[in-house]
């Protein structure tokens, strides 16, 4: 007697065009590996991680980065010949769901592809495009070929549906999976109390960014010292900068420790008493490692004037990612003509003490843990979401095929 063939492996195709998105490619692959009631099979598309994942890309994601606005004709042809393969390749798999994560230039129209020629493959979103922010009409078209996006900010499942955009579920921000890392043990929190205080300084990740912040930053720091006395600072970079960041310092009255190490970082994100910081992710950081902050920014001219575009037509109180999840202006920006030593300086002397603007903010951020839903990992959360996806197309896929039969 023979016995019944076994089904196939449930199928998942993940895409990641970038090391952000790379990163969160990998956590979710062993969600999913982790979640599945059965064999499963995943490929797709990214990076180093996803490789250490199981996911080997066909391609190095690295062909995708654009540095420069003229490098873009150059580079068109290749990254339009990468979005046909990995389009082709998905349809000729027919997955029972695809992935697309972050990078909506890349991703979006590899999806787009696919829902055209396999309408029956279910595509999640893995990161919203920033509709809430600008072009938000995009919203509105991505319900074509997104069957539901996985939200890492909590408000965007509500800014969907005022845009008219797809099913949207908030699963977390994947600094949830590093509260461990952010939250100060005893010694540590002992240290953020003592003398001299600890003051993180961090001008963001980009050359643009250091050359613009660190002359700032370096003479704001010197007032703070001026006018409270020594103080330790610690400048976490990124090992490619690292050179230039040193550079910028060596002139500095109050000299930083420049770190790159994760390590390194992790301690001074769990000791400092306060910090200087470029607007970015790295202000929801900071909010969820309980360190108030002061938060600053300049751009050109041509992007100021963009900027003061999509925040009047959103109509955002903030650009502050951390004041934007917590729904207040808690932490201080300082932008453009306002980013100057005296008044970061002013800002940040009330944070290194026992006063109502450092309490306003660590009470604030006290709140995160419930408005973040921080108990379940993100990567647990969207594999849920993928793998009911990714068996309701099995069992659609099923009975059309019954049905036609």
């Amino acid at each position: 007697m023979n016995s019944a063939p076994q089904p196939r492996p449930l199928s998942i195709h993940l895409v990641a065009a970038e090391e952000s998105g790379d990163l969160l490619g990998a956590a979710l692959a062993r969600a999913l590996a982790a979640g599945a009631d059965g064999p499963l099979t995943l490929a797709g598309v990214g990076g180093r991680a996803m490789a250490a994942a199981g996911i080997v890309s066909p391609f190095p994601i690295e062909e995708l980065s654009i540095f420069g606005v003229s490098a873009i004709p150059r580079r068109l042809p290749m990254i339009l010949r990468r979005i046909r393969e990995t389009a082709d390749a998905i349809i000729a798999a027919r997955p029972d769901a695809l992935v697309i994560i972050d990078s909506p230039d890349f991703t979006h129209r590899v999806a787009r592809r696919v829902r055209a020629r396999a309408p029956s493959v279910p595509i999640v979103d893995y990161v919203s495009p920033s509709v809430w922010a600008w072009r938000s009409g995009r919203a509105r078209a991505m319900r074509a070929y997104v069957d539901c996006v996985l939200a890492i900010l909590p408000f965007e499942p509500a800014a969907h549906a005022r845009l008219g955009g797809p099913p949207c579920i908030y699963v977390g921000h994947p600094l949830i999976e590093q509260i461990s890392e952010l939250r100060p043990d005893a010694d540590e929190e002992r240290r953020r109390r003592t003398d001299p205080p600890l003051v993180l300084v961090l001008p963001g990740s980009r050359s643009s960014e250091i050359r613009r912040l660190m002359a700032i930053f370096g003479e704001a720091v010197a007032r703070v010292a001026a006018r409270i006395g020594p103080m330790e600072l610690v400048l976490p970079t990124v090992p490619h900068l690292a050179a230039e960041v040193r550079a910028a310092v060596a002139g500095w009255a109050v000299a930083p420790r420049v770190v790159v190490e994760a390590a390194e970082k992790g301690r001074a994100f769990r000791s400092a008493r306060a910090a200087l910081a470029a607007s970015g992710t790295v202000t929801l950081e900071l909010a969820l490692a309980g360190v108030p902050t002061v938060a600053a920014y300049r751009v050109t001219f041509v992007e100021e004037m963009i900027a003061r575009l999509i925040r009047l037509r959103a109509d955002l109180q903030s650009i502050i990612l951390a004041n934007l999840v917590m729904g207040e202006n808690v932490v201080p920006e300082f932008l453009q003509n306002d980013c100057t030593p005296q008044r970061l300086a002013d800002a940040l002397v009330p944070l290194l003490a026992d006063t109502p603007e450092r309490a306003r903010q660590i009470e604030a951020f006290r709140r995160l843990d419930r408005i973040m839903a921080v108990e379940r990992t993100p990567s647990a959360r969207a594999a849920a979401t993928v793998l009911e996806f990714a068996r309701q197309g099995r069992r659609d896929f099923a009975a059309a095929a019954a049905r036609e039969g």
